[in-house]
């Protein structure tokens, strides 16, 4: 059974429309949402939690539907932000007494392990924890009512490098161990170290989704000397910057031939990206 199933999805703005967005996952896994700022991201988690309510499509999560078993939902469902608004001045204690109040199967023990294994002391005052710390007081928090899924909305933006990868290393942890966890971001490089699924938005559509190496494995960077561009080059060559007399372009696998003579190598998600939101805005 998929622990999650958007089939759909449109939630349409003024200024922005969510279209016809569609992607699952299976248990225990890892996704990674990806676009660039603006791209539907966080309107799509917000329509997954149904802090906003779609204008079209369907959400299954953990095989109940958003709509009709909502309540029944959220027991089994995490939520993780980067930029959580807690009250600054609230001890953790105070604040997980009340979240504590909402969820009937709460396992103590589990909140307790969590605080001993995250170095959480729940004395302190919200504006006293670096940002890594308020993500793990959060988790702390989805972990001890036995979140089934976890939805994280851009969870390591502003961290320092050495917090992300100890955050990184815990969602492997946790995924290890069963738990799902739906992860947006836009630093590609997070996803390189643990995503297992890629789902990537562009201008509110899934431009592309899959497993993480399948994706990757249809694209080649191709770089060389502008002299060495050619007319056949040119029309399978997408995103294409020249500069200082060399250029550098994405290529589907199966036209690297047309790039004989140049460097061609595999792509990162974050070269991915980039190019494509290039050939979006040419």
């Amino acid at each position: 059974m998929e622990v999650l199933k958007v089939e759909g999805l449109c939630k349409r703005y003024p200024a922005f429309s969510l279209e016809n967005v569609s992607f699952s996952m299976q248990p225990g896994t890892i996704m990674g949402l990806i676009g660039r700022n603006g791209a539907g991201k966080t309107t799509t988690l917000k329509s997954l939690l149904h802090v906003v309510h779609p204008d079209a499509g369907k959400i299954t999560l953990l095989g109940m539907d958003m709509d009709t078993q909502e309540l029944a939902i959220r027991k089994k469902l995490g939520y993780v932000s980067g930029t959580a608004g807690y009250y600054p001045k609230k001890r953790l204690r105070q604040l997980t007494d009340v979240t504590r109040a909402f969820y009937p199967d709460w396992d103590e023990a589990a909140y307790r392990d969590c605080l001993r294994r995250f170095a959480l002391d729940e004395n302190k005052r919200v504006s006293e924890l670096s940002e890594g710390m308020k993500v793990k007081f959060q988790l702390a928090l989805a972990l001890s009512h036995r979140a089934e899924l976890l939805i994280l909305d851009e969870p390591t933006s502003g961290l320092d490098p050495v917090s992300r990868d100890d955050l990184l290393e815990l969602f492997l942890t946790l995924s290890e161990r069963g738990t799902s966890i739906l992860f947006s971001t836009h630093i590609t490089s997070d996803l390189e170290k643990c995503a297992d699924t890629i789902t990537y938005l562009q201008n509110g559509r899934v431009r592309l989704a899959g497993a993480r190496e399948a994706v990757l494995a249809q694209w080649r960077v191709v770089t060389g000397e502008s002299s060495q561009r050619t007319a056949a080059l040119d029309a399978v060559m997408t995103g294409c910057r020249e500069h200082r007399g060399e250029f550098e372009g994405l290529l589907r696998v199966q036209d690297a031939e047309t790039a004989a003579g140049c460097a061609v190598r595999p792509a990162t998600l974050e070269e991915l990206m980039v190019f494509l939101e290039r050939e979006a805005e040419a």
